[in-house]
């Protein structure tokens, strides 16, 4: 994320805090609030906000959900490998 903000023009140590505190935040609400994570989402994200534009991307068909799939496959198999 840091990365990505500064490829967009934002200050390497403005990026990283942002970052920093968007999982931080994410991350204290989730542990506070034991509602599934995609209600506290929806309560989150302003329509036609940033946040709103950017889970677009991330929960497209292509975005993070298979990303994260692969990710976890990849760990999985690896363990089993380990396991082994």
């Amino acid at each position: 994320m840091a990365e990505a903000a500064e490829a967009e023009g934002m200050p390497r140590l403005e990026a990283q805090r942002l970052a920093r505190a968007t999982i931080m935040g994410a991350g204290a609400l989730l542990a506070a609030d034991k509602r599934p994570p995609t209600d506290l989402r929806r309560e989150v994200t302003s329509p036609g906000g940033t946040t709103e534009a950017a889970l677009k991307v991330l929960l497209s068909s292509n975005g993070l959900t298979r990303l994260m799939a692969r990710a976890v496959a990849a760990a999985n198999k690896r363990a089993g490998e380990l396991a082994s």
